[in-house]
């Protein structure tokens, strides 16, 4: 039998990315458009953009994979993309809306209304609904625009808009998608409240399936315009902070990653649910049964092209030769934070007048203090201790902010060969199509890159700061003081 490949696609806020993996975890071939970033990207963005560029992405892989490959062993393709965006389509599948971000704020009022109708309902469901959740996004286009109520066919996430352009079918999700559009991932149903004392129809619900589950084959028109067999299985995908912790090698129980993107997200396997009463740590659902915990924060790696450009090579090196800097910096872009808590006043800080280098090395540092207080959160949640923590996304490419992060944490740190969530959802296309689970799969299409451990000098001087750092945000109100009384 002739080995067989997979193609993972990711969209995330600021570009799409396609990649072709073999059955060893190799990545073979790549493709990459980028979206400009603006404050209006950051509410709205074109679906139909996003396939463009997202068979742009295919094509370029195609081309580059041709020569060395049969492209008859491509065997199956899965998408992911970001938690709680969402997409109003009409009854033939043509987007009514631009897909409402995860990061538009304007849904406040409506999550606020969510989640008090949820806990009255006493619903055993997802309840921690705010603006970056999907079913107050739902009530919000409702409010909006009545007059499109009378075409709507169904509401459906980002992932979910590629996967029906691959292969004809819009009314599937996956659990991890599902999750913040209400679905409740315990007795595996959407709960009635949703229908009965919300303004949403049962029908513009999607079937769930565990992600990895077969949809249908890829559209014969498309596989032959990319020159694919029309066998190719689409599968049920994942959101994107999940795709990068399967592909982080975070999949297995006690295994905890974050994923340093736009955003700052922590996930990590447990065999029980954690409930957090703050709502906010949430639970997806593990294909195999299992709970993958996990809290997204505002805080993440978009100050660093923001405000230092992308040129870094020689403030790293600098940075690298000031750390521990013992300033206290907070890089939060937009205001309010939402994990490892829950502070919709919080705005960033850092000291003003120091020299780039220095502000960097701070900055990240701040980002490694968020960090720490986020597993600190998860320990007291959880009653487990996290040993070690696996890493992906984009902020993980530095060696110096990887050195820094374990030494604030006081953790091993393991970096992937192969970190995207991009790989992550080829993985999941690997996942039940080739091998028998997901664990399976991330086993033997992960590889650690580096092992990073703490350094015993930096790691006491960064305990230290980390104090102060904790101070600073209970001084400013945005966290309880007596927890760290």
């Amino acid at each position: 039998m002739n080995s067989p490949y997979f193609i993972g696609i990711d969209v995330g806020t600021q570009g799409a990315r396609a990649v072709l993996i073999d059955a060893t975890g190799e990545v073979l071939g790549r493709g990459e458009q980028a979206f400009p970033l603006s404050n209006q990207s950051r509410e709205e963005q074109s679906p139909e953009q996003w396939w463009q560029d997202c068979l742009l992405c295919l094509q370029q892989v195609i081309a580059q994979v041709k020569p060395q490959i049969r492209l008859a062993d491509v065997l199956a393709i899965s998408v992911t993309s970001t938690s709680g965006t969402i997409i109003p389509i009409d009854k033939d599948h043509q987007p009514l809306h631009n897909a409402i971000m995860y990061s538009d704020p304007r849904s406040a009022e409506e999550a606020s209304y969510c989640k008090k109708v949820a806990l009255a309902e006493n619903s055993q469901g997802y309840t921690a609904f705010n603006a970056s959740s999907g079913l107050p996004k739902m009530l919000w286009f409702i409010k909006r625009y009545p007059a499109k109520v009378e075409q709507l066919g169904s509401f459906i996430h980002a992932a979910d808009f590629i996967i029906g352009k691959l292969c004809g079918r819009y009314d599937v999700t996956d659990y991890t998608n599902a999750l913040k559009s209400g679905y409740d991932v315990r007795k595996l149903q959407w709960p009635s409240y949703i229908w009965e004392k919300l303004p949403i129809q049962q029908n513009w619900l999607q079937t769930v399936q565990p992600s990895g589950t077969t949809i249908a084959n890829l559209l014969p028109a498309l596989a032959n315009e990319l020159g694919l067999p029309a066998t190719v299985k689409i599968v049920a995908g994942m959101t994107d902070g999940c795709a990068a912790q399967i592909a982080s090698g975070a999949v297995q129980i006690g295994d905890w990653n974050t994923t340093i993107g736009t955003t700052l997200v922590v996930k990590g396997v447990t065999t029980q649910e954690i409930n957090d009463p703050q709502g906010r740590l949430y639970c997806h659902r593990h294909p195999e049964g299992y709970w993958m915990p996990g809290g997204a924060s505002n805080t993440g790696a978009d100050w660093v092209t923001h405000d230092f450009g992308n040129n870094l090579g020689a403030l790293t090196a600098q940075a690298a030769q000031l750390m521990p800097t013992r300033h206290m910096a907070w890089p939060l872009k937009q205001q309010g934070e939402r994990f490892p808590f829950i502070a919709p006043q919080a705005t960033g800080f850092h000291p003003v007048g120091l020299p780039p280098a220095e502000l960097f090395a701070a900055c990240m540092e701040g980002v490694a203090y968020i960090e720490k207080y986020a597993y600190e959160v998860i320990e007291q949640l959880s009653g487990e201790s996290v040993t070690a923590v696996y890493t992906a996304g984009g902020g993980s490419n530095s060696d110096v902010w990887l050195q820094i992060r374990s030494n604030v944490l006081q953790l091993p740190v393991y970096k992937m060969k192969h970190v995207t969530g991009a790989v992550g959802a080829a993985i999941i296309a690997a996942s039940q199509t080739y091998f028998g689970s997901l664990t399976e799969a991330a086993k033997a299409l992960t590889q650690i890159e580096k092992e990073v451990y703490p350094q015993p000098g930096p790691a006491a001087i960064y305990q230290n700061n980390y104090q102060q750092f904790i101070e600073i945000l209970a001084g400013k109100g945005y966290i309880s003081k007596t927890q760290y009384a």
